[in-house]
């Protein structure tokens, strides 16, 4: 009880002094905030001459989830879903090379070239055995992963993953082929608001001056955005040969109403899978952990009972 009202406290306090604060600090707060209500703390790792940031918490001793995020983003995205499972889980959410706090190595990001930079962190973190989790680009890399490590992935979950050429185009990638402007790459403040009505059905609340703050970020990383996406097509590894080779247990789960990548693309996974499970959510986006976090934890949270011995 003790804690409880000291958390209650500490969120009143911190929501009233937000209204004081810049933009960047605002966000510190908020972060530092939901941080504490997931039971995460912020960690810094090196791995080869990278420096890699992630947030960690829950029982050393317990299993771990390894959250891997999307195209642009970040592990913040994971803040909200994790809540739910840091409890009686090791719950890692990182930035991957090139995005977040994480350092942005030269070279290349397509998919294959990330796995391998996926790998050497899980080696450096000294996991074993792991459930993966990713959304967009991180579903693709992370079943690549998987793919690749069967004998280290304990399970898999896949969160409107990129990787399949879906029977019905998405709206993303028929905007592509008419040479219109990727919309998930900020150029302008206007932009950042059409990129939220574009991946969310109902956009997360956002206070005017952070959805100002956010914009700021992403404009000043379109270029390195447009060399991400760029690599990731000139570059691509289709998933569909990949998918055989995973010996996990998967989980599918999709926004319904996903316009980025379109929800056919489970009709083509879900045969090439050797234990798949599929849960299409309505009303929901491409990121359904960010837009629905307690909903979709609860499916997975279903999902990973169901590996336990004798469930």
């Amino acid at each position: 009880m003790k804690k409880l009202i000291a958390g209650l406290i500490f969120a009143f306090v911190g929501s009233a002094t937000l209204l004081y604060l810049s933009p960047a600090a605002q966000l510190a707060s908020l972060q530092l905030i939901e941080r504490q209500r997931a039971g995460l703390s912020l960690k810094q790792i090196s791995v080869g001459d990278l420096s890699i940031h992630y947030y960690e918490g829950g029982p050393s001793s317990a299993q771990t989830i390894l959250m891997v995020h999307g195209f642009a983003a970040n592990k913040d995205n994971w803040l909200r879903f994790a809540r739910h499972l840091s409890q009686d889980y090791r719950v890692i959410a990182l930035d991957l090379p090139g995005f977040g706090a994480s350092d942005k190595p030269a070279g290349s990001y397509d998919v294959g070239t990330q796995t391998e930079r996926l790998a050497s962190v899980i080696d450096a973190l000294g996991i074993e055995q792991l459930h993966l989790i990713g959304n967009s680009m991180g579903g693709h890399i992370s079943a690549l992963y998987a793919a690749r490590s069967p004998h280290r992935t304990h399970s898999l979950a896949l969160l409107d993953n990129a990787g399949i050429t879906s029977p019905q185009p998405s709206e993303l990638m028929q905007r592509l082929q008419r040479g219109e402007p990727n919309p998930l790459v900020v150029k302008s403040p206007e932009d950042f608001q059409r990129l939220l009505d574009f991946i969310f059905v109902q956009p997360p609340y956002l206070p005017e001056s952070l959805k100002g703050h956010f914009a700021e970020q992403a404009i000043a990383n379109s270029a390195h955005y447009d060399q991400v996406f760029a690599h990731l097509i000139e570059r691509y590894i289709p998933l569909e040969p990949e998918l055989p080779k995973i010996q996990a247990p998967t989980l599918i789960i999709w926004g319904a109403e996903d316009r980025a990548l379109h929800v056919s693309s489970v009709e083509i996974m879900k045969p090439l899978l050797r234990k798949p499970s599929v849960i299409i959510m309505a009303d929901t986006g491409h990121a359904p952990m960010i837009e629905r976090p307690q909903q979709t934890a609860d499916h997975y949270r279903t999902f990973l009972q169901a590996q336990k011995p004798g469930a």
